[in-house]
């Protein structure tokens, strides 16, 4: 196996200004900060790393939330991170990504926000089931995913934001 990423977490000054984007309240945000796990891989076999959920949620059918996880990763060049929901939330819920599949570009880990990795979730049931994750229980699972480019590829330009920020560096 090549070992080709680390997992951090942002500052805490970025974690309270993306939680407080969410969810308006940063009264105990230092206890909900210190409380954030790293991702890790539940077996030796296991592909995916587990994200962990920083609060507990409770998602009726068809609510959506946004979490910020706390968490950016450094990965070497030519790498990028996909994230899933969680299997068996996904199979026994239809726990949804609201953009299927997140994708974590290598140089994302230097914008702006630094990083920040952030999930919005859907309860997309079809049979009227509630969804609870308590903190600290693994919800969405990151793969990391060598790729490569065309031959003819002559992109030289540097990612300086988040969500939506590469679309205006298309020549």
């Amino acid at each position: 196996m090549k070992k080709i990423a680390k997992f951090e977490k942002v500052s805490l000054n970025q974690f309270a200004k993306d939680w407080a984007d969410t969810f308006n309240d940063t009264s105990n945000i230092e206890d909900i900060y210190n409380s954030i796990k790293l991702p890790v891989r539940a077996t030796k076999g296991s592909a995916g790393y587990d994200f962990f959920m920083p609060m507990d949620i409770r998602l009726m059918p068809n609510e959506t939330i946004k979490i910020p996880t706390g968490i950016r990763c450094y990965m070497e060049e030519g790498w990028v991170l996909k994230c899933y929901p969680r299997s068996g939330l996904g199979f026994k819920y239809r726990l949804q990504l609201n953009n299927t599949v997140g994708i974590i570009d290598s140089d994302y880990y230097y914008s702006d926000n630094e990083g920040h990795i952030q999930a919005k979730i859907t309860n997309d049931t079809n049979e009227r089931k509630e969804i609870k994750i308590a903190c600290g229980d693994g919800f969405m699972q990151g793969i990391f995913v060598e790729y490569g480019i065309t031959f003819d590829d002559e992109c030289y330009m540097e990612r300086n934001g988040g969500f939506g920020s590469t679309t205006s560096n298309r020549n």
